[in-house]
């Protein structure tokens, strides 16, 4: 069949290219260190406050897609970026910081929606066999939107050798994008509307009320399955204000940071679309592909992050800064590779974490609350660690805190991963004795 906008395939790449616009761009800036900014304590004070209104929200946000539907609960969440990247614009001119801090809480209410909505979509529009290849679809478009917004800040900051806030070119740039990723949002169909090729519709439960709802989303909290994810949800962000602030922010020039990140978020893209495909692969039941991920993305990060100690050696907290820029040559090399295997490890994390939850249901009623209880573990971590970041924290205790919480992930996802079955289905988990699974939740199927 022909192209078709009410594909699952095609509303997934028009969130992909939201998200390019929206969050894309937010990560572009959020990656530079403070968002731009000299005075990084603004942008981090306003990550502190955009993460914690996220965890709220995002736990909530099941129940808002729920009755809204994706295009509006998007759309409204696209909103948001486009008033935090208005502030840093802003900032430029005034040193209005509570104007900043305040936009990052707004931003966290949006972002929550948004990324709620994405996930359950992402998650429950593919097919079964699907579903690998999905997520890699969706991530190379939105961090291409990332990639694209370091190269416009490289290119309009080539010239700055020493570290400086972004000028206001830039961040008009970045609104500009941020307005176009909304107004797509728009285009989004209803997920009654969303059918396969052969006419089969996405499956999803009715609304119940708001109160029969809320109550679902706080049943997540007794579901096994959700409790021994929350230390991997909780590092998957974590590392985040470590590896943009201290890492990147400190260590190296403006434009060298810009640099940095054109290669961290497309190191993202190849990362993601190629461990995705193999957690797709058909020749072994889905048990094994899960533990196969799992193994993958164990050594990754255990020989990355041991490199990020030899590297954290060479600087610390106390030093000037040593605003090292990438026409040094050699000395440059080791540690934007790092970077990069920082940026990959990433993808990894986070495309497995979806593949494993996408695993356990196919309806996008479910699949919203799961998007939305991992997105309020995530972020209450990215909360804490970027307060930690502010604080003055030193360097290799933000490192060990990070490596800490990706090894203590380990014994949860290991624990679902041997539970997986070939179908998402309440029976397709070895539910320990003690628990019930909330077998009176219903869990439709394609």
């Amino acid at each position: 069949m022909g192209f078709r906008w009410t594909s699952p395939l095609a509303q997934v790449i028009a969130v992909g290219f939201i998200c390019f616009c929206c969050p894309g761009m937010f990560n572009a800036l959020n990656s530079l260190g403070g968002g731009g900014q000299v005075n990084s304590k603004v942008g981090q004070n306003a990550n502190v406050a955009l993460y914690t209104c996220f965890a709220i929200f995002g736990l909530l946000s099941g129940a808002i897609h729920n009755k809204l539907g994706p295009k509006w609960t998007i759309f409204i969440g696209c909103s948001t970026y486009v008033l935090y990247a208005g502030s840093l614009l802003s900032y430029n001119h005034n040193q209005n910081g509570a104007f900043t801090i305040t936009a990052g809480g707004i931003l966290g209410v949006g972002a929550g929606m948004l990324w709620t909505a994405q996930g359950a979509m992402m998650m429950a529009y593919p097919r079964e066999q699907d579903k690998g290849k999905f997520i890699g679809y969706f991530w190379a478009i939105f961090n291409m939107g990332a990639v694209l917004g370091s190269v416009i800040a490289f290119a309009i900051n080539f010239d700055q050798t020493e570290t400086q806030s972004l000028g206001d070119a830039t961040y008009a740039v970045f609104i500009a994008l941020m307005g176009v990723g909304t107004l797509i949002a728009l285009s989004l169909c209803p997920p009654s509307k969303v059918t396969h090729s052969n006419g089969d519709h996405i499956q999803i439960q009715p609304f119940p009320t708001w109160l029969g709802e809320l109550k679902a989303i706080f049943k997540l909290f007794l579901d096994w399955r959700m409790l021994v994810l929350i230390p991997m949800f909780l590092s998957s962000n974590w590392f985040y204000s470590y590896q943009f602030s201290t890492v990147n922010g400190r260590y190296f020039s403006l434009r060298t940071q810009s640099l940095n990140n054109i290669l961290y978020w497309f190191s993202q893209i190849g990362g993601s679309y190629s461990f995705a495909r193999v957690l797709d692969f058909q020749g072994v039941n889905r048990r094994t592909r899960a533990l196969w991920g799992l193994f993958i993305i164990t050594v990754c990060f255990v020989a990355t992050w041991i490199g990020g100690i030899f590297f954290q050696r060479t600087f610390s907290i106390q030093d000037p800064h040593p605003n090292h820029d990438f026409k040094i040559g050699r000395p440059y090399v080791g540690p934007l590779f790092l970077y990069m295997f920082y940026g990959l490890n990433d993808a990894a994390w986070q495309t497995y974490i979806y593949w494993l939850m996408g695993a356990l249901s196919n309806d996008a009623t479910v699949l919203s609350r799961y998007a939305g209880f991992y997105k309020c573990i995530q972020s209450s971590g990215a909360a804490i660690s970027w307060r930690i970041n502010a604080v003055g924290t030193p360097y290799m205790t933000e490192l060990i805190i990070c490596f800490a919480l990706l090894v203590a992930s380990i014994p949860g996802a290991l624990f679902l991963a041997l539970r997986i079955k070939d179908h998402s289905s309440e029976e397709s988990y070895d539910l320990p004795a003690s628990s019930s699974a909330d077998k009176n939740q219903q869990e439709q199927h394609f």
